[in-house]
């Protein structure tokens, strides 16, 4: 996979209000506009994790995610901004923190008017359930239409878990309920297929490579950060041997819709 780049933000432009961590729109001295997700909003650096690793797995099944960029957030940046929760946020966040590729003119994902295939809805609702992605219903798709294609976006709610003190072998090893809320739950009618296309792609080492671009920056200091990685390793690896686990409970959630 290809490094992940680094950029300097050089201007904030707009913060994005819908959502509850308070992204922003900014630009970067590659002259390239990014959403910016900051290291000091209300989840952490955790949730910078999350959507870093939830990005490049989806990126490794072949489904379309921004570019993901570290973004470094110079001390003082925030310093001219009059609004005082952004002006916080700017100094709580000083460091590295997380881009993704701004699509310009996307719309949003309308399930009313938009159709996905039944191969990218399954090989959707499969990454969703694998990453226990909470953010992807017909209120908050977290999907956009950029010429034409289909993209996903956010996935800082996924892998909630590392957010708590629990066993994430035995985590690995859930169903995750929330999939019946799912906007293309409807549409997934070959999640089997896909299962065993996403074990195909999704070896060890693809996941080592993944969870070795995690920074050090966004890991706990007091806990070794090679032990921290493996943890993420393994729970990759636990949760794709038990697949069927979730798999199962998307299927009864799929036959009570249809």
């Amino acid at each position: 996979m290809p490094a992940i780049r680094t950029v300097n933000v050089t201007r904030y432009i707009t913060p994005l209000r819908e959502g509850g961590s308070l992204p922003a729109i900014a630009e970067a001295d590659d002259d390239f506009i990014y959403v910016l997700k900051f290291r000091g909003a209300g989840q952490g650096p955790k949730a910078l994790i999350a959507e870093l690793l939830g990005g490049e797995i989806a990126r490794a099944l072949g489904l379309r995610v921004p570019e993901i960029v570290y973004a470094e957030l110079a001390e003082g940046f925030g310093r001219m901004e009059r609004d005082e929760e952004i002006q916080d946020l700017l100094k709580f966040s000083v460091g590295l923190n997380l881009g993704l590729h701004y699509l310009t003119g996307a719309i949003s994902f309308d399930p009313t008017v938009h159709q996905v295939d039944e191969l990218n809805a399954s090989l959707i609702v499969w990454l969703d359930s694998f990453l226990m992605n909470m953010d992807r219903t017909a209120k908050n798709t977290n999907m956009l239409i950029w010429h034409r294609e289909l993209w996903l976006i956010d996935h800082g709610a996924s892998l909630y878990f590392h957010h708590r003190n629990q066993d994430w072998q035995e985590t690995a090893k859930n169903p995750f309920p929330f999939i019946k809320d799912h906007v293309l739950l409807k549409q997934a009618n070959i999640l089997s297929t896909v299962d065993h296309k996403a074990k195909i792609i999704l070896t060890p080492e693809k996941f080592t490579a993944i969870v070795s671009e995690i920074p050090e920056a966004w890991l706990d200091e007091s806990t070794s950060f090679e032990l921290q990685r493996q943890r993420y390793l393994q729970y990759f690896i636990t949760r794709l041997s038990n697949t069927s686990i979730f798999i199962n409970e998307a299927e009864h959630a799929r036959e009570a819709l249809i």
